[in-house]
């Protein structure tokens, strides 16, 4: 069968250095080394060749029907495992009936971001996601705390994962060549079982004040509160700080916080 040939609406920009290939494919090994891997977005199967080899189940989801075609042709023995489907739709749980399983691929650049939130939502069933992505989102998943490049993605996955950037990748061993240099990274669940505070009110606070990430926290918090609530001044230090200055504990406090708040405004 002949290439695949890449698609501009798809966001596709295919690997051909292998070398690069097999050291993505390799970094599923750990710490998970015993556990199914879901392969995102395989194209022509070029990380799936390295995969497919691994003494574990492997699947792989592509919403490109012509690739399905192609991986159907070129790997006959995992023809049952190629799901055609868009991974940001499917159930994860029914991938590998509930098991725990490896997130790995060669994300689009324009859906990496929802794919992430999407781990985030099934992190009980995602221990460990790996893959290349852009270089600039890369740096901003694994800033740390007083760096320019810490925000949302930052704290939303830090908070549940421990993220390691493994190697930059350069434009020149795709086809085509993207305008921007990629990377790869390894996202590892950590000890976290429950945030502390509510989860959902702890998403809309970090985006709220990191979409005013240059107003201290005191100015871009009222956004979250009634007119009339007091902005708690005399119990926190750190209102007076950007976003960029929290640690996740201190977010975790600051959400605790701002819903004693809301509570004590419902109840007057």
């Amino acid at each position: 069968m002949k290439q695949v040939r890449p698609k501009k609406n798809l966001g596709q920009h295919f690997l051909t250095d292998l070398s690069i290939a097999k050291r993505i494919a390799d970094t599923v090994d750990e710490p998970y080394g015993e556990l199914p891997v879901l392969e995102v977005g395989p194209g022509m199967g070029v990380m799936t060749q390295y995969l497919v080899e691994k003494p574990r189940p492997l699947k792989v989801v592509e919403i490109d029907r012509e690739s399905v075609a192609y991986l159907n042709e070129n790997f006959p023995k995992l023809r049952e495992n190629i799901l055609g489907a868009d991974f940001l739709r499917m159930d994860l749980h029914q991938v590998f009936d509930g098991q725990q399983f490896v997130l790995t691929g060669n994300y689009p650049y324009d859906i990496s971001s929802q794919i992430f939130f999407k781990m985030l939502d099934n992190r009980d069933l995602i221990p460990c996601c790996t893959g290349m992505i852009q270089h600039e989102v890369a740096v901003r998943m694994a800033a740390k705390p007083g760096n320019k490049q810490y925000g949302i993605l930052s704290v939303l996955i830090q908070a549940w994962y421990d993220v390691e950037y493994l190697f930059t990748v350069e434009p020149s061993v795709f086809n085509p060549p993207p305008k921007v240099q990629s990377a790869v990274i390894r996202m590892t669940r950590n000890e976290v079982q429950q945030l502390g505070c509510d989860e959902q009110l702890f998403k809309r606070l970090v985006k709220t004040v990191f979409n005013q990430r240059r107003k201290m926290l005191r100015v871009s918090l009222r956004q979250l509160l009634p007119a009339e609530a007091a902005i708690f001044s005399e119990q926190s230090s750190f209102l007076t700080y950007r976003p960029e200055q929290l640690t996740i504990a201190q977010f975790v406090e600051l959400t605790n916080m701002v819903e004693k708040c809301l509570c004590a405004s419902t109840n007057n």
